[in-house]
């Protein structure tokens, strides 16, 4: 309890929408177009992100509403437990561990994509062996590894600098990407042409756009950041529904943007048959050179260090709440003295993260449809616990958005489930799934039964008691000079009682 009041509130607006912006955009918009287009189509996979941000816009409406009622780390974890009780909210912060853990993950991942396409020799040294026709070796280890150490030690080092360096690399990352597009249509040998046909038509246009609308919780999932860190907020909770919309429109823009640019450049047929590096990259230099070539690959460097930052500020804040609820070590809740940042769970989420290069390019795909998945699950419990605590007499706009934000999320986790869904997850992924169930039950039994041994949200409530124990005491004092000057300063004292 003691460590709840040590988070640091230092957190700017800016720096908060480029948290949520940044983390829903990271390395995917400008190294997986090619890859959707492949699936969908360059009009299926802009419709289908377009649609994807409007759906999430939905579900944000819950996230606003809790937010601005508790702010406090741990967002859909908290939340639920208010809702449903500590079993379900077990369920849902262990999904959306998963999900923030691997988009940690993810992100680091992509600098090998990255390398790969700039520097080859680099991270073709010391081969070790071949996963999904994927070749991995130790450069590319190292490279994921340094770029994990980096990040983790400046999270440590403070949520001030991490909302800084979030701010500045969210808006690189957005000019860089209108800059590609501009130049994308006005250069002379682009062609509206290739975009054509806008949709894989072996699959035809409503699964087209139906694959890429079911990756939605994976594409726009930075945006319930905001969630995680609104205990560190320097403002007030109640415009965090602002910056959650800003953050996805923003976030949709770009998607969109990607997609265009790299199918402007050849038709995309071409582009997407056999398995190129980097399609985006090839795209690039082909009509821009170098100059483009640093322009796309800056902005990539921005998508990876925001998303980096932004998980890494919400897996360990996730910890961080799931360890004062017991149900993880109690060394998770431990507050670092000087920079008051929850180290212990950073540092966990930056050595778990560095798993994942060794499984390769494929497992990234992998990942996204597991990532999907605890995404998804967590907008549904949001929403649902949303509606309860909404009453239909004082917001009825309120309750149908967060009962339509639960029907949408329930219809992204049957696009995944489904079997003969367009989105139906693969295999690897279902084993991975399993897996991290299997997981999630193990701790349980281990936990369980100190977690259920809790008083009723205890843990929940203590944030918020110094904020009324404040506005109690205001008002006592205001009540008591009320009395002493209503002898002889009857106005004032009417304007106390007012305030009181």
């Amino acid at each position: 309890m003691e460590n709840r009041t040590k988070l640091s509130k230092t957190l700017k607006p800016h720096w908060v929408v480029a948290i949520a912006f940044g983390s829903a955009i990271g390395w995917g918009a400008f190294v997986l177009p090619a890859d959707w287009m492949r699936e969908a189509g360059p009009m299926g996979v802009i419709l289908g992100v377009l649609i994807g941000a409007l759906l999430v816009m939905v579900i944000a409406v819950s996230y606003g509403f809790l937010v601005e009622k508790f702010p406090v780390s741990g967002g859909e974890f908290v939340f639920t437990y208010l809702g449903f009780g500590r079993i379900n909210a077990y369920i849902c912060g262990w999904f959306v561990t998963l999900s923030y853990v691997t988009s940690v993950a993810l992100n680091a991942s992509a600098i090998i994509v990255l390398f790969k396409f700039l520097y080859p020799d680099l991270v073709e040294i010391g081969y070790m062996y071949t996963i999904a026709g994927w070749d991995i070796y130790f450069s590319q280890i190292i490279v994921a590894g340094l770029a994990l150490i980096a990040f983790t030690y400046s999270n440590v080092r403070g949520i001030k600098i991490t909302g800084r360096m979030q701010f500045y690399f969210s808006a690189a990352l957005f000019f860089g990407a209108l800059f590609l597009g501009i130049a994308m249509t006005l250069h002379p040998e682009t062609a509206f042409s290739n975009l054509q046909p806008g949709f894989n038509m072996e699959i035809g246009t409503l699964s087209s756009i139906l694959v890429i609308v079911a990756t939605a919780p994976f594409l726009y999932s930075g945006f319930n950041n905001i969630a995680q860190a609104s205990e560190e907020f320097d403002f007030s909770a109640k415009i965090a529904f602002k910056l959650m919309i800003f953050g996805l429109a923003s976030g949709g823009a770009v998607y969109a943007i990607m997609v265009y640019t790299t199918a402007m450049g050849a038709p995309w047929q071409q582009l997407t048959s056999g398995q190129p590096v980097w399609g985006t990259g090839d795209v690039v230099v082909d009509m821009f050179g170098s100059v483009g070539l640093f322009i796309l690959t800056t902005a990539l460097c921005m998508g990876i260090f925001t998303g980096i930052n932004g998980f890494l500020v919400s897996s360990s804040r996730m910890l961080l709440a799931m360890g004062r609820a017991r149900i993880l070590p109690s060394m998770f809740t431990k507050i670092h003295p000087k920079f008051k940042t929850p180290y212990i769970g950073i540092v966990t989420a930056g050595v778990i993260c560095f798993i994942t290069p060794w499984f390769g390019r494929q497992a990234l795909l992998w990942i996204v449809d597991m990532t999907a998945t605890g995404v998804a699950v967590a907008y549904a419990y949001t929403c649902a616990s949303a509606y309860k605590f909404f009453k239909w007499q004082e917001s009825p706009a309120r309750k149908v958005f967060s009962l339509a934000g639960t029907l949408v999320s329930l219809i992204f986790l049957g696009l995944l489930f489904i079997p003969d869904s367009p989105a139906f997850l693969a295999t690897p992924s279902l084993i991975a799934l399993v897996i991290w169930i299997l997981l999630g039950a193990l701790f349980y039994l281990f936990n369980g039964r100190k977690y259920n041994s809790i008083a009723k949200k205890i843990w929940i409530i203590t944030f918020l008691v110094k904020k009324h124990l404040r506005i109690m005491l205001n008002g006592i004092v205001c009540k008591i000079k009320k009395q002493k000057k209503s002898r002889h300063y009857n106005q004032e004292g009417d304007f106390y009682g007012k305030v009181y």
